[in-house]
Parts: structure tokens; sequence; C-alpha cells
């Protein structure tokens, strides 16, 4: 009885007989068929006799093993794989159905493979995700056919659940680049120092090429030897990504939300952070300050962001830029440089916080980030054939322009500014991040 559920008719067993009974339906005007139409029946019967003995007889089944990452990377092209194994003794049609979680709403997951008797093979595809949480993959059902007038289904995988965590693969790309000393490929710039934040090291003996300005005439004079004065860069400073969770962090953006771009770039810029021996911390904040870790560089302060990241959400409140200062003034003692992430729209919305903001920036180095509204950019530069596309036109330049004002109003009051488009905002943050190290600002 349990074989009997695993059997399925296909259309070419119902073609096949609506092909017989056709013919036997001719046969009854034309005496001289109705023999070969009864001897085609019994040859059909035959094959579909022996095509369901070879299918459902014996030791012969199909296994299909799911390899999938332990997480999914938010945004990102995720490789995935399925492999199939048959252990029939003949060449056999297989067709897979994964059953793919309710986020993706996929609708062509059948995949198509032909194998030969004790066969293996590898089906890949990419996956891309547009929201963290859980991802659960249903059933993978197998259905198997030999002469194509049954199929025989193998249930071969239960449910798995995979939690989808923020962009990981874009952080070891850029970790992998950095230890390689290939960043350019990626768009980050070589930033020429400049300034004085540099920390003494050692004193050295001169080579050519050495700034001679520091050079160490004390030293020079009592070895005899030009001795040059060794600097590094300052360490231990600390870093951190101040996260909107308001309203306005919910416009989307080939498929992600800002919300999403900016947590997969705070990710990133916290490692970038790490790698360079300073200290990366994160706060997220709507009405109330909702997370905060604060900045340090240990072995495990990646995976606190990480975990605390995974776990963020948007909602539909308006943010508290006054709360947000005092629990930043009560907790955030030391200077440090902060990345902003957030979207002002309209100039008055920047206005109603630049109070605020202005009182933060006293104590630390505040950098904005102003996203721009790529699809807005596209109508502006579109050649209006109607009257409604050219009203449409001039409202998408006066949203350009408004954002134009922001930016101008905020380097105006003395901050940092980033004007990115959402997918460049994790490498304009690194370059930013660059820049003021190599400028001595922090």
């Amino acid at each position: 009885m349990g074989k009997i559920k695993q059997l399925f008719l296909t259309n070419q067993f119902f073609y096949s007989l609506l092909g017989i009974a056709t013919f036997f339906a001719i046969s009854f005007f034309m005496k001289g068929l109705f023999t070969v139409a009864w001897i085609v029946f019994w040859l059909w019967l035959a094959v579909l006799i022996f095509d369901f003995i070879v299918l459902f007889s014996g030791k012969g089944r199909v296994e299909i093993t799911r390899i999938y990452p332990e997480k999914l990377s938010n945004g990102d092209e995720n490789p995935m794989k399925l492999m199939i194994n048959s252990f029939y003794p003949f060449p056999t049609s297989i067709e897979i159905l994964e059953e793919f979680p309710i986020q993706l709403q996929i609708r062509n997951n059948e995949y198509f493979t032909r194998l030969s008797a004790y066969q293996s093979t590898e089906i890949s595809y990419l996956m891309r995700p547009t929201q963290r949480g859980i991802y659960e993959f249903g059933r993978c059902i197998a259905l198997v056919k030999r002469f194509g007038f049954f199929k025989r289904r193998f249930l071969t995988n239960q449910a798995q659940q995979i939690p989808c965590y923020p962009s990981y693969i874009q952080l070891r790309k850029y970790q992998l680049l950095a230890t390689s000393n290939r960043l350019n490929e990626l768009g980050i710039k070589r930033i020429r120092r400049i300034g004085s934040a540099m920390e003494f090291d050692h004193v050295r003996e001169y080579v050519q090429g050495d700034d001679y300005r520091h050079m160490n005439w004390k030293a020079t004079a009592k070895i005899k030897k030009l001795m040059v004065n060794q600097y590094e860069e300052e360490k231990s400073q600390p870093i951190y990504s101040f996260i909107d969770l308001g309203r306005a962090m919910r416009m989307p953006f080939d498929g992600l939300t800002l919300l999403d771009y900016a947590i997969n770039a705070s990710l990133v810029l916290s490692n970038a952070t790490i790698l360079k021996q300073d200290r990366a911390g994160l706060l997220t904040f709507s009405k109330e300050v909702n997370v905060f870790i604060p900045a340090e560089k240990r072995n495990n302060q990646m995976l606190k962001i990480s975990e605390a990241l995974y776990q963020v959400t948007t909602n539909f409140e308006e943010p508290e830029y006054g709360k947000l200062y005092s629990y930043a003034k009560a907790h955030i003692n030391k200077r440090s440089l902060i990345f902003l992430y957030t979207n002002f729209e309209t100039l008055d919305s920047l206005r109603r916080q630049m109070n605020y903001l202005s009182m933060l920036n006293r104590s630390h180095i505040i950098v904005v980030i102003v996203f721009k509204n790529v699809e807005v950019e596209d109508l502006a530069k579109s050649a209006p054939k109607k009257t409604i596309e050219i009203y449409n036109q001039i409202i998408a330049e006066k949203f350009i322009y408004e954002k134009q004002l922001i930016v101008q109003e905020l380097i105006r009051n003395g901050f940092q500014t980033i004007y990115t488009a959402p997918e460049n905002l994790t490498i304009n943050s690194i370059n930013k991040y660059l820049e003021i190290k190599a400028r001595g600002l922090i």
C-alpha cells in the first residue's frame, strides 16, 4: 500500500490511453483495424506493466542530499547544491521539486536531470534572500520515471531551517582582499596620509626615501648615523555605528530596505575597524535606544555585533534624537567616530533634529549618511512624452534638489557627510573611515 501512494500517472499515460481509445473508435468504422487496435492495446498494457515493475520492484531508489550553508547572507547570492544519487540499474529521468521558504516567493522550483545506472550528479543554483530571519525549506521531492507512463515519488528530506544573517559574504570578501592587499578592486581608495595623527613607535636608522622631517637629530649626534623617528597609526579609537530603526528606513531598494543596507554596511565597517586595531561598537535606536554594544576589539566582538544585527527590525515610529543624545552622553565617554545611518527626506525633518546632532557633534565626530533615491534620479533623467510624465519629472527634480540642500546644510553645520546610493554604502563608509583616520580628525 505504501508503494501505491508513491505512484503518479503522467500526461503521457493519459495521452496514450486517449490515442488507443481513438484507434478503437476508428476501427468501429473500419473493420480491418479492429484486430490491430487490440494488438496495440495489449502491447501498451505490457509496456505499462513492465514500466510499473521496473520502477517499484527491487532495491532501486533515488536519494537527494541538501548541501546548504549553515546560514544565509542577506542580499547576496548564496550558493546552494542538491546531490542526487540514483540506485537504479538502468537510466532514469528525475524531476526534483524543492519546497522553498515562503519569503522567497519562488515559483519555478522544478529541476530536471537524467542519470545513468548508479550515477550521481549535482544541481547548483543561487539564492538571494532579502529578509533576515529563519528560512524554512520544506520537503525535497524526487519524481522518477523510466518509460514515462508512471512516476515514483521519493520524499528524500524533511523540513530544514536556515537563519539568514547580515551580509557575511561581503565581510569575508573584504577580509580576503584586505589580507592580499587588493582592496582597490572593491573601490577602497588609497588615502594620502596627512596631519599628525600618528603615535611614536621607535627610532631606527635612516634609509633613502624617509621623510626628513622625522629626523631625530639628538640620536644622530649620539651614534653618528642618520636616525629617524618611526611612527605608527593611532589605535584603539572607538568607532560606532548608529542605526536608525524608524519609519524612513523601511524604504525599499532592489528588494532590500535601507535598514538592510545600513546593517550590511555597519557589519563590514565594524570588521574593518577591528582589522585596523580600532574598537567597534553598535547602537540602534528609534523612540528608545534598542541595542547598545560598547566599542571593543575583543575576539568575540564581531560575533556580538552580528548577533545583534540579525535580530534588528524596523518599525513605523519616528526616532527620538533627544533620547539618543542623552544616552550617548551618558554611555560614550571617549571622543568617538560615529556613523549615523538614517534617512532625512526633507530639509524640515533635518532641522528638527539639528540641535541634538550639533550637541553630539561637539563631543564626537558624526558622519551622517544621506541616501540617494536612485529611482527618483532615473525618473528625473528620463525623456517625458506625456504631460503627466513632465509633472512626474519636475517632482523628481524637486526631491533631488531637496536632498542636495540637506547635504549642504549638514556640511555647513560641520558634519561629515556621505551622499550615496544604497548599493554603494559599504564601500563609501569604509572610504570615509579611512579618510578620517588619514586626516587625523580623531
